[in-house]
C-alpha cells in the first residue's frame, strides 16, 4: 500500500497520525483524568519529535531530506519504542518500590516554584500502574506498537529511497 503513495504523502500521513495520538493522549489526561507518568511524558516527547520530523519531510521534496528524515525517524521511534517497552515491562512485572516521580502538589509544597516547574514536565503518575486498556493492551503497549509502526514505515521509505538511487 505504501508503494502507491508518494514519500511526501507518506510523511504527511505519519505526521497526522502522530498528532492524532498526541491529541488522544491529551484527551485521556485532561478529559478522562489519567495522570501521565514520567515514561509517558518521554513517549510524548518522542512522538512530538517524530511528528515534527515527518511534517518537515512532508513539506520538502528533496531526496536527501527524505533520506535524512527516514534515518531520524528510525532513531526517534526506536527511542520511543524502547521507552514504551520498558514501561510495558514495568507494568507486567511491577517493582516493589515505585520510583517514577512525585505528584505536582507535593513538588509545589516541597520545592520553590523555580525548581518545581521543570519537574512538572517529568510526569507524576506511577509507571507500573495500568490506568486504561483497549483490547487488553495498556497505553504503553499501544504506544510501543505505534512506534514500531513508525519504524516499519521509515524502513519502507528508506528502502524505496535506496531503490530509486539505483
Amino acid at each position: 500500500m505504501i508503494d502507491k503513495i508518494s514519500n511526501r504523502q507518506a510523511f504527511a500521513v505519519l505526521a497526522a497520525g502522530c498528532v492524532g495520538l498526541l491529541v488522544f493522549g491529551l484527551y485521556l489526561q485532561h478529559v478522562v483524568g489519567l495522570n501521565p507518568c514520567p515514561m509517558c511524558i518521554v513517549q510524548r516527547y518522542a512522538l512530538t519529535v517524530v511528528a515534527i520530523i515527518a511534517a518537515v519531510a512532508a513539506a520538502g521534496s528533496s531526496r536527501a531530506l527524505h533520506l535524512a528524515s527516514g534515518v531520524l525517524l528510525l532513531l526517534m521511534a526506536g527511542f520511543g519504542a524502547f521507552t514504551a517497552a520498558r514501561q510495558s515491562w514495568l507494568q507486567w512485572y511491577p517493582p516493589e518500590v515505585v520510583s517514577c516521580g512525585r505528584d505536582f502538589y507535593g513538588m509545589i509544597e516541597t520545592f520553590p516554584l523555580q525548581r518545581a516547574l521543570p519537574m512538572i514536565f517529568k510526569g507524576s503518575g506511577d509507571c507500573s500502574k495500568v490506568d486504561w486498556t483497549f483490547l487488553g493492551g495498556s497505553i504503553a503497549n499501544w504506544s510501543f506498537l505505534c512506534f514500531i509502526g513508525v519504524i516499519v514505515v521509515a524502513l519502507m521509505l528508506l528502502g524505496r529511497g535506496r531503490r530509486s538511487q539505483r
